[in-house]
């Protein structure tokens, strides 16, 4: 009996504090597990705004912790290069032409960016025999071009990834439009969304870049700058993906617009009574007007 109370007393979710205590993940570990899609959230339906694990998903992984735990484990330039049996040097050639795509990043005590790579990744890369040749020897001509005229893929591609992080994790289609826009320039959003009601409702709903420092700081000024778009071609495609966005959320549920005034003109022949002093003035004083 108190077996079954107790089933039918236990919560359908919980936050995500109490998940990753449940799973052996640290919080860190956990949130990129959610990213990924290796673990399911569902909205917070208290109110909070947030996300929630349902029970089962933890029930689902609990056998599976280690195997989790390895999945999201993360490695910078270092780690990365002897995972891969490679120097550092040409890890980081392989890394700015964009043939391994950053997972996160963190401002180093120099301001400078530290990018993180899936460990599982880097080993299905190195071991996919097709990448031998980007691995050992010469570096292919038309790459050692690209590197010569100062090419760097590493933002630009955690950019798209994180977009998609967040995309799946979106509510809505405002949400989705708003997720486009956290990638671009305000002044670049203002070009796209010319109505001042959609503009608004978008930037409220854009996310915030990964927390690295306090408001106004050099750390935050830096995660400004990594997620905003750089290149061209890439804004462009942020614009064409926002433009999309905004017209499927417009038509899925139009945003909701301040209310027309509800006063009336007064009736003909009836004068309306000026405010302020000069009305009452007036009201006191009903002669003709002075020039």
């Amino acid at each position: 009996m108190s077996g079954t109370t107790l089933a039918h007393n236990r919560p359908l979710t919980c936050a995500p504090s109490r998940a990753a205590r449940e799973l052996g993940l640290r919080r860190g570990e956990f949130d990129l597990a959610v990213h990924l899609g290796r673990i399911r959230t569902v909205p917070d339906e208290g109110g909070g705004g947030g996300r929630r694990v349902p029970r089962s998903e933890i029930d689902r992984l609990r056998g599976r912790c280690a195997s989790l735990g390895e999945s999201v484990r993360v490695v910078g330039t270092t780690e990365a290069a002897a995972l891969m049996g490679i120097p550092a040097g040409r890890f980081t050639r392989v890394a700015k032409l964009g043939l391994v795509t950053p997972v996160r990043w963190y401002p180093n005590r120099y301001r400078a960016v530290v990018w993180l790579y899936l460990a599982e990744e880097l080993r299905r890369f190195a071991a996919d025999e097709t990448n031998t040749r980007l691995l050992t020897g010469r570096t292919p001509a038309e790459l050692s071009d690209r590197l010569r005229s100062g090419t760097d893929q590493r933002a630009r591609n955690w950019r798209g990834r994180h977009c998609g992080f967040l995309l799946r994790q979106a509510d809505g289609p405002w949400e989705r439009a708003g997720v486009v826009a956290g990638f671009l320039d305000p002044g670049e959003i203002d070009e796209v969304l010319t109505d001042p009601h959609e503009r608004a409702r978008v930037t409220a709903l854009r996310p915030a870049p990964p927390a690295h420092g306090a408001p106004g700081s050099p750390a935050a000024q830096l995660a400004e700058e990594v997620m905003t778009a750089a290149d061209p071609d890439e804004i462009e495609w942020f614009r064409h993906d926002l433009a999309r966005e905004a017209a499927q959320a417009r038509a899925h549920r139009p945003v909701s617009r301040p209310a027309a005034s509800s006063s009336r003109p007064p009736a003909p022949g009836r004068p309306t009574l000026a405010r302020g002093l000069r009305g009452w003035l007036l009201r006191r004083n009903p002669g003709p007007a002075a020039h």
